[in-house]
């Protein structure tokens, strides 16, 4: 464990420390498009971030072989290689995509290629433990068609869901830790050196996320780009190729009697393999609404907009921040209930807890719905989203020239009044919600004749 983490935070120091260094060259490179109509961000903001995720997964890749105990990892599998070769061509391509803006076929046939690299050199499902069938050995082309799919799906998975500052790594972080914790107990509890890759390539991942995540917080100054998204999403895809169909269910040894009785009882243990895809569940979700909303429309399935389950989120009145926040806690919920039901899938505590802090995430998804407003006497001690609303009368009462203002508008004068007019919460430009509206404090400082 102690190697793992140090591999970890080499790769996220490494990570982390490269960032500004790139996001100056990509400032200089001219990587900061211009800002589209479905985008959140309203000021440009340079790309090419996956540059520095390269660079720490080559570092904690170049640590790991210098390692006593995750030596063995390069020497007895050759999958290490292949993911750095696959990593390195979509790098390549995403580079290109963030600076010149490739076409989506090009990129698409890049990934296949990258997928391809991987399985030629080794990084490939084998066979599939299917519940009352057993194990189903693979062909050559049935292996290699499976593998390519799983690697297309996942890194277009993360690149969809790359629409908030932060989110993707968030997302990204939280799957690559359930993932890490399951892989290194089949790996140290029951002794399956075939899942030793699979757990550092979770360790590398983490790292890759956590480094960058300082930088691209919410307001971002750097974005991870094309560059970013599809690299950890490739690694993410082959932390689970790696493992999934290459564990044989007989080698956990945790039931007895015949193949079929064995892989089907082992079904929950099988779960968390493919807990690198649970970040699909939320941006998979998002796509059939999306095709279902425009195909309504009337529109192309792939005709961009600005319906998106991020910018839902917004509308309703979360602020950006938070918005994020939720998407985290929806995906931890899902991965983390999966890991809990492998360790134990007989617990009912389990079920319970999973469905009582799915209440919590509705509750909190419709809270700008809900809000709460504080008495008329202790409106001064809250934030303004959380006081009443003035009436008609009451505003005009109080902007009159010569009226009284009432016992209950008393600390508020008429001229504060006219300057800053009592606006409900919720709507666009305010409480976080500027990032999809106009932002009314630039216009304000126009007005006084400032330079900007």
């Amino acid at each position: 464990m102690r190697e793992y983490l140090l591999t970890l935070c080499i790769t996220a120091a490494v990570t982390y420390l490269l960032t500004g260094p790139v996001r100056k060259f990509a400032i200089v490179a001219g990587a900061m498009p211009e800002i589209r109509a479905r985008d959140v961000h309203r000021e440009p903001t340079p790309r090419l971030g996956g540059i520095a995720m390269f660079f720490g997964l080559c570092a904690g890749l170049l640590v790991a072989d210098h390692l006593t105990n995750l030596n063995g990892v390069f020497a007895k599998s050759n999958e290490p290689r292949a993911l750095l070769s696959g990593a390195a061509l979509i790098w390549l391509i995403g580079v290109l995509d963030d600076k010149f803006e490739i076409d989506a076929l090009i990129k698409l046939g890049g990934q296949m290629i990258a997928a391809g690299v991987m399985v030629m050199q080794g990084l490939t499902i084998l066979w599939l433990p299917i519940p009352f069938v057993g194990n189903v050995a693979l062909t050559q082309w049935q292996g290699t068609l499976l593998t390519v799919a799983l690697v297309v799906i996942t890194i277009n998975a993360v690149n969809f869901v790359d629409g908030l500052d932060g989110l993707a790594a968030g997302m990204v972080c939280i799957a690559a830790t359930a993932f890490f914790l399951y892989s290194y107990r089949i790996w140290y509890s029951y002794g399956i050196e075939a899942a030793a890759p699979a757990t550092l390539f979770a360790a590398i991942l983490m790292g890759m996320c956590l480094g960058f995540l300082p930088h691209n917080m919410h307001p971002a100054r750097i974005f991870m780009g094309d560059s970013g998204s599809m690299l950890i999403g490739l690694v993410l895809a082959a932390g689970a190729i790696s493992i999934t169909g290459q564990v044989d269910p007989d080698a956990l040894a945790l039931f007895t009697g015949s193949e079929k009785a064995a892989v089907h009882q082992t079904v929950p243990v099988y779960i968390p393999l493919l807990l690198p895809l649970t970040i699909i569940a939320v941006p998979a979700a998002d796509l059939v609404l999306a095709i279902v909303r425009r195909t309504w429309r009337g529109q192309s399935p792939f005709a961009a907009d600005r319906g998106h389950l991020h910018h839902r989120l917004l509308e309703i009145g979360h602020s950006h921040s938070r918005a994020v926040l939720i998407m985290y806690f929806w995906s931890a919920l899902i991965g983390f209930g999966a890991l809990a039901y492998s360790v134990n899938s007989a617990s009912m505590w389990i079920v319970l807890g999973v469905v009582f802090f799915s209440a919590i995430g509705l509750i909190l998804l419709l809270l700008p719905r809900f809000t709460p407003r504080a008495p008329r006497w202790a409106e001064h001690l809250v934030p303004p989203r959380y006081r009443r609303r003035r009436g008609a009368a009451e505003q005009a009462s109080a902007v009159t020239p010569g009226a009284v203002p009432t016992a209950a508008c008393e600390p508020a004068s008429a001229a504060d009044e006219e300057q800053h007019p009592p606006v409900p919460a919720g709507l666009t430009g305010v409480n976080g919600a500027t990032a999809i509206g106009p932002r009314s404090r630039f216009l304000d400082g126009r007005k006084a004749g400032t330079s900007r």
